[in-house]
């Protein structure tokens, strides 16, 4: 490890964990962002006054494979067993997942003869666009609450999670996939290798798994720490799934690059014995990811500089805001605002509240700083200067939605990668 490039790297090196991928120890710090409790875990009224826990959100790089990591300080069933995260409230992620579907049934010729399963299936957002073109769909979802939705619409859901032993289950049920569905899920996976083995058994000789997941070049280069929280155990770049996929049986044919989720890949695999053919872009991709340094730790090396200078400048904007008078509210209480109040320390001081579309949130209370969640009418009631975006990865939509703001003078914060305001006012129609 250089010390000289990363000089806070020892501090909190409490022990040397081995990478989850390959094996490897885990000396290399990408950013510590302190200590941070659970992002999904919102408290109710009457937990304001008991204990809550905290835990150290420390990133570091595997120096063999390059895969991103935290510790896995919670085990997968407490935080997912019951999920706060619905997927179906973001309108713009639904229409993201029609396109999807749309495409991938067209490319692979799916009839309703085909199988696709899901994993992490949520609350059918995904799989319902299947279900008006006959296609046998089988979705995966730990979270009990959430599956019972995806339920309601039609979806048979087996509640669990996924693996090698869930992938013979089904295999023994004469379950097969032509198409295996993976949508940001690969990050809150503790046991990669055992999970992406599943997907291989399960995969029928010729069929495809598309995976999609934030870029970790995305991440680096545009200051996204907050999507740094203990529910992701990891964070991919394309050189990490290549690593990943060969260890599993698998192997990469194709890769797109997406806007979601502040700037994502779906990448496309197939069993190595697989005869499908590889795309152009996937070596273009890798050119790419080398170009940029990928493999070189030294690329790695200011990040932790610059999300200390993110942290400054946001409060810097948000005090001198509240100094000047002006009230201040958020919106979404998604598991990346939980990070950004955190490690930022912004509590009711600066944030009177923030509002969700998510009624499962109202009336509870965001993770460590206590900021209360209440319904986007609260917004128009307080009629607030500021509307500060925490799913700063959909600020189109929630500005699009939240337009009327500019009738009373207000304004919205952006605060990644640069804390940014906009004024709905001064945008295009």
């Amino acid at each position: 490890m250089n010390s000289l490039l990363f000089p806070n790297a020892g501090l909190n090196a409490i022990k040397v964990r081995s990478c989850r991928c390959c094996g490897a120890p885990l000396k290399t710090t990408v950013v510590d962002l302190g200590m941070s409790p659970l992002c999904e875990s919102f408290r109710t009224p009457d937990q304001l006054d008991s204990v809550e826990h905290y835990y150290p959100l420390h990133a570091l790089i595997c120096h063999e494979c390059f895969l991103v990591q935290l510790g896995e300080y919670v085990s997968s069933e407490s935080i997912f067993s019951e999920y706060a995260y619905f997927s179906s409230y973001s309108s713009s992620w639904v229409a993201h997942a029609k396109a999807y579907c749309e495409k991938i049934s067209r490319r692979l010729d799916l009839s309703e003869k085909s199988v696709v399963v899901e994993i992490a299936c949520n609350d059918g957002y995904l799989l319902q666009h299947f279900l008006p073109m006959n296609i046998s769909v089988l979705g995966i979802e730990p979270a009990a609450n959430v599956a019972a939705v995806a339920v309601e619409k039609g979806i048979p859901c087996r509640v669990a999670f996924f693996g090698t032993a869930l992938s013979n289950e089904l295999l023994a049920e004469s379950v097969q996939a032509d198409l295996i569905v993976a949508n940001n899920v690969l990050a809150q996976v503790p046991d990669l290798n055992d999970f992406v083995t599943g997907i291989a058994n399960l995969l029928a000789p010729e069929g495809i798994a598309t995976l999609e997941f934030p870029h970790l070049i995305q991440l680096i280069d545009n200051i996204q720490f907050d999507t740094i929280y203990h529910e992701h155990f990891s964070y991919f770049s394309l050189a990490a799934i290549d690593v990943l996929a060969a260890r599993c049986g698998l192997r990469i044919i194709d890769v797109e690059e997406l806007a979601t989720h502040g700037g994502s890949l779906r990448v496309y695999l197939a069993r190595s014995v697989s005869s499908r053919p590889v795309s152009d872009a996937v070596d273009k991709m890798r050119s790419r990811e080398a170009a940029w340094g990928v493999r070189d730790l030294s690329s790695y090396s200011l990040f932790a500089q610059k999300v200390a200078q993110l942290k400054r400048n946001l409060l810097h904007l948000l005090i001198d805001a509240k100094d000047a008078g002006k009230s201040i509210c958020g919106y979404g209480a998604p598991g990346k605002g939980n990070t950004l109040l955190n490690y930022c320390g912004i509590g009711r001081d600066l944030i009177s509240f923030t509002v969700d579309r998510n009624p499962y949130k109202h009336g509870r209370f965001t993770p460590g700083m206590h900021i209360p969640i209440l319904s986007v009418e609260a917004i128009d009631a307080a009629k607030p200067d500021y509307v500060v975006v925490m799913p700063w990865n959909l600020k189109h939509e929630i500005i699009a939605q939240m337009s009327h703001v500019s009738t009373w003078g207000g304004k919205f914060i952006i605060p990644i990668p640069e804390p940014t305001i906009v004024d709905p006012r001064e945008l295009a129609p």
